[in-house]
Protein backbone atom coordinates (compact mmCIF):
# COMPACT_ATOMS: atom_id res chain seq x y z
CA UNK A 1 0.00 0.00 0.00
CA UNK A 2 1.29 3.11 -1.08
CA UNK A 3 1.61 6.29 1.26
CA UNK A 4 -1.57 8.60 1.48
CA UNK A 5 -1.26 11.50 -1.15
CA UNK A 6 -0.73 15.41 0.86
CA UNK A 7 -1.88 18.59 -0.45
CA UNK A 8 1.26 21.78 -0.30
CA UNK A 9 0.06 22.66 2.96
CA UNK A 10 -0.29 19.08 4.53
CA UNK A 11 3.28 18.37 3.03
CA UNK A 12 4.70 21.49 4.86
CA UNK A 13 3.31 20.68 7.95
CA UNK A 14 4.17 17.27 7.95
CA UNK A 15 7.97 18.57 7.28
CA UNK A 16 7.43 20.89 10.35
CA UNK A 17 6.47 17.96 12.87
CA UNK A 18 9.62 15.77 11.07
CA UNK A 19 11.99 19.34 11.85
CA UNK A 20 10.89 19.56 15.42
CA UNK A 21 12.00 15.58 15.80
CA UNK A 22 15.72 16.70 15.00
CA UNK A 23 15.39 19.36 17.59
CA UNK A 24 14.34 16.65 19.93
CA UNK A 25 17.01 14.17 19.09
CA UNK A 26 19.30 16.87 18.88
CA UNK A 27 19.22 17.55 22.53
CA UNK A 28 18.70 13.73 23.64
CA UNK A 29 22.15 12.45 21.32
CA UNK A 30 23.77 15.91 22.47
CA UNK A 31 27.86 15.27 22.63
CA UNK A 32 27.30 12.00 20.81
CA UNK A 33 26.08 13.44 17.21
CA UNK A 34 25.99 16.26 15.28
CA UNK A 35 22.83 17.98 14.13
CA UNK A 36 23.96 17.59 10.40
CA UNK A 37 24.34 13.29 11.57
CA UNK A 38 21.19 13.11 13.25
CA UNK A 39 19.25 15.46 10.80
CA UNK A 40 20.07 13.08 8.22
CA UNK A 41 19.24 9.96 10.15
CA UNK A 42 15.66 11.79 10.62
CA UNK A 43 15.54 12.36 7.07
CA UNK A 44 16.74 8.57 6.19
CA UNK A 45 13.59 7.12 8.47
CA UNK A 46 11.25 9.89 7.22
CA UNK A 47 11.61 8.56 3.82
CA UNK A 48 11.18 5.01 4.89
CA UNK A 49 8.62 5.29 7.05
CA UNK A 50 6.38 7.25 4.78
CA UNK A 51 6.41 4.65 2.11
CA UNK A 52 4.94 2.32 4.19
CA UNK A 53 2.31 4.51 6.50
CA UNK A 54 -1.01 3.80 6.59
CA UNK A 55 -1.92 7.13 8.33
CA UNK A 56 0.53 9.72 7.93
CA UNK A 57 -0.63 11.28 11.31
CA UNK A 58 1.09 8.50 12.76
CA UNK A 59 4.62 9.41 10.81
CA UNK A 60 6.14 12.02 13.25
CA UNK A 61 5.85 9.34 16.08
CA UNK A 62 7.22 6.25 13.98
CA UNK A 63 10.50 8.67 12.77
CA UNK A 64 11.38 10.02 16.33
CA UNK A 65 11.23 5.80 17.57
CA UNK A 66 13.07 4.33 14.33
CA UNK A 67 15.46 6.89 14.01
CA UNK A 68 16.11 6.76 17.94
CA UNK A 69 16.77 3.45 17.81
CA UNK A 70 18.99 3.57 14.63
CA UNK A 71 20.74 6.39 16.59
CA UNK A 72 21.33 4.57 20.00
CA UNK A 73 22.40 1.45 17.86
CA UNK A 74 25.08 3.78 16.33
CA UNK A 75 25.98 4.91 19.08
CA UNK A 76 26.65 1.48 20.66
CA UNK A 77 28.21 0.27 17.71
CA UNK A 78 30.88 2.88 17.54
CA UNK A 79 31.61 2.68 21.00
CA UNK A 80 29.90 6.11 22.18
CA UNK A 81 27.70 4.77 24.52
CA UNK A 82 28.12 1.69 26.69
CA UNK A 83 26.71 -1.62 26.69
CA UNK A 84 25.08 -3.03 29.96
CA UNK A 85 23.25 -5.79 28.52
CA UNK A 86 23.21 -8.16 25.65
CA UNK A 87 22.06 -7.02 22.27
CA UNK A 88 19.35 -8.88 20.65
CA UNK A 89 18.15 -8.39 16.99
CA UNK A 90 15.68 -10.18 15.37
CA UNK A 91 14.91 -10.33 11.52
CA UNK A 92 12.44 -11.52 9.40
CA UNK A 93 10.70 -10.65 5.92
CA UNK A 94 7.97 -8.23 6.94
CA UNK A 95 8.96 -7.43 10.61
CA UNK A 96 4.76 -7.88 11.11
CA UNK A 97 4.98 -11.45 12.58
CA UNK A 98 7.58 -13.69 13.52
CA UNK A 99 10.44 -11.30 14.45
CA UNK A 100 7.95 -9.18 16.64
CA UNK A 101 6.71 -11.82 18.23
CA UNK A 102 10.51 -13.12 18.84
CA UNK A 103 11.23 -9.90 20.06
CA UNK A 104 8.19 -8.55 22.25
CA UNK A 105 8.84 -12.62 24.08
CA UNK A 106 12.45 -11.60 24.71
CA UNK A 107 11.82 -8.28 26.11
CA UNK A 108 8.63 -9.72 28.09
CA UNK A 109 10.42 -12.86 29.66
CA UNK A 110 13.69 -11.36 30.18
CA UNK A 111 12.22 -8.66 32.38
CA UNK A 112 14.28 -5.44 30.45
CA UNK A 113 17.44 -8.22 31.25
CA UNK A 114 18.09 -8.35 27.28
CA UNK A 115 18.20 -5.16 24.59
CA UNK A 116 15.90 -6.02 22.17
CA UNK A 117 15.51 -5.27 18.31
CA UNK A 118 13.52 -6.16 15.39
CA UNK A 119 13.44 -5.53 11.66
CA UNK A 120 12.52 -6.50 8.47
CA UNK A 121 13.85 -6.88 5.06
CA UNK A 122 10.96 -5.58 3.26
CA UNK A 123 8.64 -3.99 6.05
CA UNK A 124 4.63 -4.05 6.20
CA UNK A 125 2.52 -1.70 7.33
CA UNK A 126 1.37 -3.05 9.97
CA UNK A 127 1.76 -5.82 12.44
CA UNK A 128 -0.13 -9.07 11.63
CA UNK A 129 -3.33 -8.40 14.14
CA UNK A 130 -3.48 -11.95 14.84
CA UNK A 131 0.11 -11.68 16.55
CA UNK A 132 -1.07 -8.67 18.28
CA UNK A 133 -3.99 -10.29 19.60
CA UNK A 134 -2.34 -13.28 20.94
CA UNK A 135 0.34 -11.12 22.63
CA UNK A 136 -2.35 -9.03 23.97
CA UNK A 137 -3.83 -11.93 25.92
CA UNK A 138 -0.41 -12.93 27.26
CA UNK A 139 -0.13 -9.04 28.77
CA UNK A 140 2.31 -8.36 26.04
CA UNK A 141 1.00 -4.84 24.39
CA UNK A 142 2.31 -3.73 20.69
CA UNK A 143 1.01 -0.97 20.65
CA UNK A 144 3.85 1.03 20.51
CA UNK A 145 5.24 -1.44 17.99
CA UNK A 146 5.59 -1.13 14.02
CA UNK A 147 7.32 -2.64 11.20
CA UNK A 148 10.64 -0.96 10.87
CA UNK A 149 13.33 -1.76 7.30
CA UNK A 150 16.66 -3.43 8.38
CA UNK A 151 19.50 -1.27 9.01
CA UNK A 152 23.23 -1.52 8.91
CA UNK A 153 23.65 0.15 12.90
CA UNK A 154 21.26 -2.26 14.26
CA UNK A 155 22.95 -5.05 13.11
CA UNK A 156 26.65 -3.76 14.18
CA UNK A 157 25.02 -2.95 17.86
CA UNK A 158 23.80 -6.87 17.92
CA UNK A 159 25.77 -9.35 20.02
CA UNK A 160 22.95 -12.02 18.39
CA UNK A 161 21.36 -11.90 15.29
CA UNK A 162 18.43 -14.06 14.50
CA UNK A 163 17.05 -14.44 11.11
CA UNK A 164 13.88 -15.99 10.38
CA UNK A 165 12.86 -16.42 6.52
CA UNK A 166 14.73 -13.28 5.19
CA UNK A 167 17.33 -15.14 3.41
CA UNK A 168 20.99 -13.48 3.30
CA UNK A 169 19.52 -10.07 3.58
CA UNK A 170 21.12 -9.51 6.94
CA UNK A 171 24.66 -8.50 6.53
CA UNK A 172 27.58 -10.12 7.82
CA UNK A 173 30.10 -8.13 10.61
CA UNK A 174 32.66 -11.08 12.96
CA UNK A 175 32.22 -11.15 16.12
CA UNK A 176 28.28 -11.23 16.25
CA UNK A 177 26.53 -14.66 16.67
CA UNK A 178 24.27 -15.31 13.95
CA UNK A 179 21.27 -18.34 14.02
CA UNK A 180 18.41 -18.72 11.62
CA UNK A 181 15.15 -19.76 13.12
CA UNK A 182 12.53 -22.54 10.95
CA UNK A 183 9.83 -20.74 11.74
CA UNK A 184 6.26 -21.06 10.00
CA UNK A 185 5.45 -17.32 8.80
CA UNK A 186 1.96 -16.52 10.41
CA UNK A 187 0.66 -14.65 7.52
CA UNK A 188 -2.35 -15.38 6.07
CA UNK A 189 -2.71 -18.30 8.53
CA UNK A 190 -5.24 -19.00 11.01
CA UNK A 191 -6.04 -18.15 14.55
CA UNK A 192 -4.72 -21.50 15.60
CA UNK A 193 -2.05 -21.80 13.89
CA UNK A 194 -0.90 -18.09 15.01
CA UNK A 195 -1.28 -19.97 18.64
CA UNK A 196 1.31 -22.72 17.96
CA UNK A 197 3.74 -20.19 16.05
CA UNK A 198 4.05 -18.06 18.87
CA UNK A 199 4.54 -21.22 21.26
CA UNK A 200 7.35 -22.63 18.95
CA UNK A 201 8.72 -18.97 18.87
CA UNK A 202 8.56 -18.38 22.74
CA UNK A 203 10.26 -22.39 23.56
CA UNK A 204 13.13 -20.36 21.07
CA UNK A 205 13.31 -17.73 23.43
CA UNK A 206 13.15 -19.18 26.58
CA UNK A 207 16.41 -21.57 25.19
CA UNK A 208 18.54 -18.37 23.86
CA UNK A 209 17.99 -16.66 27.11
CA UNK A 210 19.42 -19.79 29.03
CA UNK A 211 22.23 -19.88 26.86
CA UNK A 212 22.80 -15.43 27.62
CA UNK A 213 22.68 -16.93 31.45
CA UNK A 214 19.37 -14.44 31.60
CA UNK A 215 16.97 -15.43 34.23
CA UNK A 216 13.35 -15.61 33.48
CA UNK A 217 11.09 -12.41 35.00
CA UNK A 218 8.42 -13.24 36.80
Amino acid sequence: MGAPQLNPAEEAELRQHIAREVEALAHEFAGIFSVETIARYVDESFEAVRRRARVLDFVPVFVHRYTRERLRALAQAEGLSPKDRPEVLYVCVHNAGRSQVAAALTAHLSGGAVNVRSAGSDPADQINPAVVAILNERGIDLAEAFPKPLSDEVVRAADVVITMGCGDACPIYPGKRYLDWDVADPAGQPREVVERIVADIEGRVRQLLAELQVPIAG
